[in-house]
């Protein structure tokens, strides 16, 4: 089931929720926009690298950190943006006390990045198969990684390392029931469909 725009997608582990402004599906698979809304506290789950995707991050309120190769970034004021490059490491998280409010766009793969971030981690996340942090155990990691290693790779172990042992483990997981896409998740309806909140003229500029 395709995402469609203003979807609203939560991941309760990792205190985020997504609304979708532009859907892969109306982009031919390529691009999708989404407004992220992070609680205090909250952050992606875990370091990870898109190998053949880019990102966006545009900062519409809060205060929102990014690790991105070894060095350390805040966004703190609203039009304030980063780009992270295909294959960089990174990962982000809200680093004040209120929610935190910016804008995500991705390039490449994003019809798939949606089928694994927002359906497949999301419904793990949800139905509580993931560690606090939203990073899923390691039987499921294995083949879920396994089936998306074009779109996300956490970055620990070393991927080199990752490949050997999800390889050792993967059948084991899939004879235990485990599944890399669960057709479960994909067909699992939004939390609710939201009206789009109007993004500021310093913010829109980076996203049209």
């Amino acid at each position: 089931m395709a995402v469609s725009r203003g979807e609203v997608y939560e991941n309760p582990r990792c205190r985020e929720r997504v609304v979708i402004r532009t859907p892969a599906e109306e982009t031919g698979g390529q691009r999708t926009i989404m407004d992220v809304y992070v609680q205090p506290g909250g952050a992606v789950s875990g370091a990870h690298v898109h190998p053949l995707s880019e990102e966006r991050f545009t900062l519409v309120r809060g205060r929102v950190a990014f690790w991105v190769d070894g060095r350390e970034v805040v966004l703190d004021r609203p039009g304030q943006t980063i780009l992270i490059p295909a294959g960089a490491k990174h990962r982000w998280w809200n680093a004040g006390g209120d929610e935190s409010r910016h804008v995500c766009e991705l390039i490449g793969r994003a019809d798939r990045f949606e089928k694994l971030v927002l359906r497949q981690l999301f419904g793990l996340a949800q139905d509580g198969k993931t560690t606090p942090e939203g990073m899923p155990h390691l039987l499921q990691q294995a083949v879920t990684t396994l089936e998306f290693e074009d779109v996300l790779r956490f970055t620990s172990p070393a991927w080199p390392v990752q490949r050997v042992l999800f390889g050792v483990l993967a059948p084991i997981a899939r004879l235990l029931g485990y599944q890399g896409c669960n057709p479960e998740y994909m067909e699992r309806k939004p939390s609710e469909i939201a009206e789009l909140e109007p993004l500021p003229d310093e913010v829109a500029a980076w996203h049209l």
